[in-house]
């Protein structure tokens, strides 16, 4: 009771602190913008569109409630030359001091904006409430009743563009009946621009578009005339219509300089070749196969100018490494009576080789280690714009808690990777417009990972095969054509053996992983993001969403052959390929994110996933690399990494156990900026994992339709995180709410009995969480 009393009083002292100091700083005659708030009499006005013409707004607010940075700034003194004073004030913000000139700049943005709705009657009226040296601000629409397109009509003399624009009527934006929007008008004339480009008009842009608007006197309703002006270079010139170019000659020059003037006679050219009737000009050397660079042009001599063409042709040079910058030109040229373009494709050459070295600190469960990488890479091994890439790494670490049993407490790993990325899709059979359209990059890859541990060593080998595309900048797609690993385990200590795997012999999932395993997998992964790569500074600037959906399988051709030959099984009842037995699963996973911004400072995170592996055939078990886990950082960060479940399962300490074959998380977070790159977060988190079949090494692990929702553990928490441009360093702390370990009291809900020494889970991590 003292202390609840002794808590409250305290926090009524430093709220009335903080509504004291918030106006220190505010001059006599002045007053702090303390709120700003929009009002509108039509639900299809909405209030926070007009917020984006508010030239004023307040202080910023932590989490949408706390003017942090205002109490920090007022806690300065008023003498500025003390360090301590001007440091406070860095990490603050001063109070925003009402301003009527801009207050009334905002109520002409937002009247002038409503109008352009249509709404050509409305207007805003502006009105303010103080209460001491404070002052809130309140614009209030009134609409009005909207004008309307009564009829529409089209003046274009030019008839080869009259016939274009009834063609594409279809996806014309005006029509009668419409509100008349000046948004639309103007998303109407960019759209007939748009179309016009793609078809031959190359100077053509949207200023030739104009509009007449009729009002009859005492109604609300417009007669709107869309115009399209014929051709001037400048006004005293006499009109034309406009010309429709094609595309004549294009030349490549492939050792261009970005940083030299952009005249064509500046460019360094010492040789050239044709290719298939295109003029390839370099400096010294070519070093891109002239099927490369015709391959990835998307025009050709003799077709119309096509914008929608020169854009994909820059994206498609874009992809190749071996190219740092790409700039296409266009020159008019007349010949005979025909307008043309001469194309000058212009590209700037990359550093081909590079050598990286890396170091870095690990700490795996507290044991503390470090990793050393050496990497080369040729991005035009084969002048075709091959990415080839060979890496060699190492690392070491000290591990703790084996006591005596072990002579050597140490961990190495040594290991070696080697990919080679083709920009086009190797595979026989398809056709040369197939392989044009999907624009997919291949992948082979070796790897091979030695790893020495005091109770065992193992060694992993892997082959892949796989392909990757992109479609518009949202849709990405990944097919893992064949995927082959190998592990071996060519020693295991006895003491191992004998108090840690043959322990409990009815622990068929730790000696399955225990064991010399095959994986051969295929696989497809499905990325969409609704804004593409419009992400700035990790951080999303408008409301969007994510999906990620993937399948693999693996083992079920090997099973099919071993059916077919009549293999003899090994003694643990699987069949082995040269005697080692191999996997055989089906996985699916599905995730679900999405961002809601509330304004230019705070937005809310929502994030939903499911993911089920099915062991069948050959296999009783999922391999271990390919279970799910609970908890951690991008889990239910209420329990530490692989500390939840599965189910109901309390845990035996052996992490092996806590892996199941079903997964399922749910998270919302509370984002804030805070001040200079630092973000906070609050955040409940919810899910679990589960099993497929009955363990008895994991009772109240399996997953039942009756129970699954009674073992769904849920955490809160805060975070901070530091959003250094190019990564995001992320600290999490979360508690338990509601612990599915327990059937009931208060360890089963330790939100309302909370222990922070039992409750409390510490991430430290790279990214987002989701």
């Amino acid at each position: 009771m003292r202390k609840g009393l002794l808590y409250t009083i305290l926090f009524y002292f430093v709220l009335s602190l903080t509504s004291c100091s918030a106006t220190k700083f505010v001059p006599e005659g002045s007053y702090l913008l303390d709120e700003v708030k929009i009002h509108s009499d039509n639900k299809d006005i909405k209030p926070s569109d007009m917020k984006l013409y508010v030239r004023q707004n307040p202080n910023a607010k932590w989490f949408s409630t706390f003017k942090t940075q205002l109490y920090v700034y007022n806690l300065s003194g008023r003498d500025s030359t003390k360090r301590f004073n001007r440091f406070l004030r860095r990490l603050g913000d001063a109070p925003v001091i009402y301003n009527e000139a801009d207050a009334l700049r905002s109520q002409e943005e937002i009247t002038k904006a409503v109008q352009n709705m249509g709404y050509m009657g409305a207007f805003v009226k502006k009105s303010t409430k103080t209460k001491r040296k404070k002052l809130r601000l309140r614009y209030d629409i009134t609409a009005g009743k909207p004008y309307i397109v009564r009829t529409l009509n089209y003046d274009i003399k030019d008839s080869v563009i009259q016939r274009y624009v009834n063609n594409d009527s279809l996806n014309s934006r005006l029509k009668e009946g419409m509100l008349f929007d000046v948004n639309i008008l103007d998303g109407e004339r960019q759209r007939i621009t748009d179309y016009l480009l793609n078809n031959g008009y190359y100077k053509f842009n949207k200023d030739f578009i104009t509009y007449t608007a009729d009002t009859a006197r005492g109604t609300h309703f417009v007669d709107l005339t869309l115009h399209v002006l014929p051709y001037k270079t400048h006004a005293g010139d006499s009109a034309r219509n406009h010309y429709q170019y094609k595309i004549n000659k294009i030349n490549f020059i492939t050792d261009y300089n970005v940083l030299q003037s952009s005249a064509l006679s500046s460019v360094e050219i010492n040789d050239s070749i044709h290719y298939n009737g295109y003029p390839i000009y370099y400096k010294d050397q070519l070093y891109l196969r002239p099927k490369v660079l015709t391959d990835n042009l998307k025009f050709k001599t003799g077709d119309l100018y096509d914008e929608r063409a020169v854009q994909k042709t820059y994206t498609s040079f874009g992809r190749l490494s071996a190219l740092k910058y790409t700039n296409i030109r266009f020159f008019e040229t007349q010949i005979g009576d025909s307008t043309m373009l001469n194309s000058y494709v212009m590209l700037t050459k990359s550093k081909h080789k590079s050598v990286s070295f890396e170091l870095e600190g690990t700490n795996s469960a507290g044991d503390l280690g470090a990793a050393a990488s050496v990497a080369f890479q040729h991005r035009n091994l084969f002048r075709g714009s091959e990415t080839f890439m060979i890496k060699f790494r190492g690392a070491y670490e000290a591990i703790s808690g084996l006591g005596s049993t072990y002579k050597n407490h140490n961990y190495t790993e040594y290991g070696v990777e080697s990919s080679i990325n083709f920009p086009n899709f190797l595979f026989p059979f398809l056709t040369s417009d197939f392989k044009s359209k999907i624009r997919a990059t291949t992948e082979f890859g070796l790897q091979y990972n030695y790893q020495l541990r005091p109770e065992f060593s193992r060694t992993i080998a892997s082959a892949s095969w796989s392909y990757k595309w992109a479609e518009k900048q949202k849709v990405q797609h990944r097919i893992d054509l064949l995927d082959i690993s190998y592990l071996y385990l060519p020693w295991i200590s006895s003491q191992f053996e004998e108090d840690y795997i043959n322990k409990d012999n009815n622990n068929y999932i730790l000696r399955y992983n225990y064991e010399n395993r095959l994986i051969v997998r295929m696989g497809y992964t499905y990325n969409y993001n609704s804004i593409g790569g419009q992400l700035v500074n990790n951080t999303i600037a408008s409301n969007s969403y994510s999906i990620r959906a993937g399948f693999e399988s693996a083992g079920n051709i090997l099973y099919g052959i071993s059916k077919l030959v009549k293999m003899h099984k090994t003694e643990n009842n699987e069949y082995a390929i040269l005697g080692i037995p191999y996997a055989q699963y089906v996985k699916g996973d599905f995730d679900f994110a999405k961002n809601i911004v509330i304004d230019r400072r705070n937005s809310f995170a929502f994030h939903a996933g499911f993911g089920i592996a099915v062991p069948f055939g050959n296999a009783k078990v999922v391999p271990f690399e390919k279970r799910y886990f609970a908890g951690g950082a991008n889990s239910v960060r209420g329990w530490s990494v692989r500390d939840l479940g599965p189910g109901s399962f309390e845990g035996d300490g052996n992490f092996m156990n806590q892996s199941g074959d079903i997964k399922l998380d749910a998270s919302i977070e509370y984002r804030s900026k805070l001040f200079w790159k630092f973000q906070g977060a609050a955040f409940i988190d919810a899910g679990n994992i589960w099993t497929i079949r009955e363990y008895e090494n994991q009772k109240g692990g399996v997953f039942k339709f009756n129970k699954f929702y009674k073992q769904i553990a849920v955490a809160y928490g805060l975070g901070l995180r530091l959003d250094l441009d190019f990564f995001v360093l992320r600290f999490d702390g979360g508690m338990k709410a509601i612990n599915p370990a327990y059937d009931r009291g208060k360890n089963r809900y330790p939100i309302i009995h909370p222990d922070f020494g039992r409750d409390f889970a510490f991430h430290f991590a790279v990214g987002y969480p989701f």
